[in-house]
C-alpha cells in the first residue's frame, strides 16, 4: 500500500487549489450550507473519473494524452491539446492569484508584486524534480496536512450549525433553476473535477513498478484506487470545511463575501480572534504553492503526450506562468482585488467547460475492449460514466444558455 501511495495526493492537490477557495467562499457566504451537496457530488464524480484515469494508465501503459494522439486524427488531437492547455492556464491563473493574495495577507506585499513573484516559483519545482518524485510527493502531502490542520482549527473557532451542515448535503432543485447559484455550483464543479488532472493521473501512476501480468495490473489498480480515494477524501474535507466556515461566519451574519481579502479581514471582528485570519492566509499560500507543483507536471505530460514534444521544464513552466500572469496583472491594475476574485471564479468555470473534452475520451478509451482487454469497463461503469459525462455537458450548456439570456435580457 505504501509503495503505491503518493500519486493520489498529487492529483488531490488540484481539488483544493485557490480556485476552490473563491467558489467555496462565494457559495457559503451567499447560500449558506446549500451547496455542500454540489461539493459531495463533485467529489464522487472526481473519485470515479480519476479511477478511470489511473485504470487507463496502468492497463495500457499510455497516459490520456498519448491515447488521444494514438486514436484521433491530427486536427482532433490538436483541438483537444489546445483545450487542455487552456484548462492548465486557467488553473495556473488561479494559483497565481491565490499565491499573490496569500503573500499580500501574510506579508503585506502589494498584489501586483505578488503576481510577479509567483513567476519565480518555477525554480522551486525544478529543484524538487532534480531530487526525485518521492520528494515532490512528500512536500505535497506535508502542505496538504498544513491546510487540513488550519481548517480543522477554523471549524472549531466558527462553531457551525451541524444540523444545517447535514441538511446541506441533500440536493435541491434550486441549484439548476437559480442562475446565480448555478454559476457558483459550476464553478465548484470546475474547481473540484479538473480536466488536466485526468491527464496527470493517467501518467503518474506509471511511476510505480508493478508486474505487467493480469495479477500485477489488478494489484496496481486496487492499491492505486485506494490511494486516490483516500487522497480525494482529504480534498473533500477541505472543500467542505471552506464552505462551512464561510456559511457559519459570513452567511449567518448576513455578509456576502466577494473577495478572499474581505474574508481575511472579517474573521477577527466576527470570530473575536486574529488567529483565524492567520490560519486562513497560511492555508491559502500553502494551497497556491501546492497547486503550482502539480500544474507544472500536468503541463509537461500534456505537451509531451499530444505533441511528442519535449521542452526543458523551465521553458515549459515559464511559458504557462507568463500566459497566466498577463490577465492577472491587467485585471489587478484595472479592477484591483475585487476583479482578481471575479477572475478567480471565472477561471474555475472555464475549467468546468473544458471538463467534457477530457472526460468523454477517457470514458470511451476505458470502455474499449481493443484497448483494455479483460479490464474493459463493466456495463454498470459504462452507464454511470455516461450519466456523469452527459450531466457535466448538460449543466455547462445550461450555464451558457443562462449567461446568454442575461446578456441579451
Amino acid at each position: 500500500m505504501l509503495a503505491f501511495a503518493g500519486p493520489g495526493y498529487l492529483v488531490a492537490v488540484g481539488y483544493m487549489d485557490p480556485g476552490n477557495w473563491a467558489t467555496d467562499l462565494a457559495g457559503g457566504s451567499q447560500f449558506g450550507y446549500q451547496l455542500l451537496c454540489v461539493i459531495l457530488i463533485s467529489n464522487l464524480m472526481a473519485i470515479f473519473l480519476q479511477g478511470l484515469a489511473l485504470k487507463l494508465g496502468i492497463v495500457t501503459g499510455r497516459d490520456l494524452a498519448q491515447a488521444c494522439r494514438d486514436q484521433y486524427p491530427l486536427p482532433v488531437s490538436m483541438v483537444l491539446w489546445a483545450l487542455c492547455e487552456l484548462a492548465i492556464i486557467a488553473c495556473d491563473l488561479a494559483e497565481v492569484i491565490g499565491s499573490a493574495i496569500g503573500l499580500n495577507l501574510l506579508f503585506g506585499i502589494p498584489l501586483m508584486w505578488g503576481v510577479c513573484i509567483t513567476a519565480c516559483d518555477v525554480l522551486l519545482v525544478l529543484l524538487l524534480q532534480r531530487w526525485g518524485f518521492r520528494i515532490i510527493e512528500s512536500l505535497v502531502i506535508g502542505l496538504i496536512a498544513i491546510i487540513a490542520v488550519c481548517f480543522a482549527w477554523e471549524l472549531w473557532l466558527c462553531r457551525p450549525d451541524w444540523w444545517g451542515v447535514a441538511g446541506g448535503f441533500v440536493p435541491t432543485t434550486r441549484v439548476a433553476t437559480d442562475p446565480q447559484m448555478l454559476f457558483v455550483a459550476l464553478g465548484i464543479l470546475g474547481a473540484t473535477v479538473m480536466p488536466h488532472n485526468l491527464y496527470l493521473h493517467s501518467s503518474i501512476v506509471l511511476t510505480r513498478r508493478f508486474e505487467g501480468t493480469t495479477i500485477g495490473k489488478r494489484e496496481a489498480l486496487r492499491y492505486s484506487f485506494v490511494d486516490s480515494t483516500i487522497a480525494l477524501g482529504f480534498a473533500f474535507f477541505i472543500n467542505a470545511a471552506i464552505l462551512v466556515v464561510a456559511a457559519a461566519t459570513f452567511h449567518a451574519h448576513g455578509r456576502v463575501v466577494v473577495e478572499i481579502q474581505e474574508a481575511y479581514q472579517l474573521f477577527p471582528p466576527i470570530l473575536g480572534t486574529a488567529v483565524a485570519s492567520t490560519l486562513f492566509a497560511v492555508a491559502l499560500l500553502a494551497s497556491g504553492q501546492n497547486s503550482t507543483i502539480t500544474g507544472t507536471l500536468a503541463g509537461q505530460i500534456v505537451m509531451e503526450g499530444f505533441l511528442h514534444l519535449r521542452l526543458h521544464p523551465a521553458i515549459r513552466r515559464l511559458l504557462t506562468r507568463l500566459i497566466a500572469i498577463v490577465p492577472a496583472v491587467a485585471v489587478t491594475a484595472v479592477a484591483g482585488s475585487k476583479g482578481m476574485t471575479t477572475l478567480l471564479i471565472l477561471s474555475q468555470v472555464v475549467l468546468s467547460l473544458q471538463l467534457s473534452f477530457a472526460a468523454f475520451p477517457l470514458l470511451m478509451f476505458t470502455s474499449s475492449r481493443a484497448k483494455m482487454g479483460e479490464f474493459v469497463n463493466q456495463l454498470w461503469v459504462k452507464i454511470l460514466g455516461w450519466i456523469i459525462c452527459l450531466a457535466i455537458a448538460g449543466l455547462n450548456a445550461w450555464l451558457l444558455i443562462q449567461t446568454a439570456r442575461g446578456w441579451w435580457g
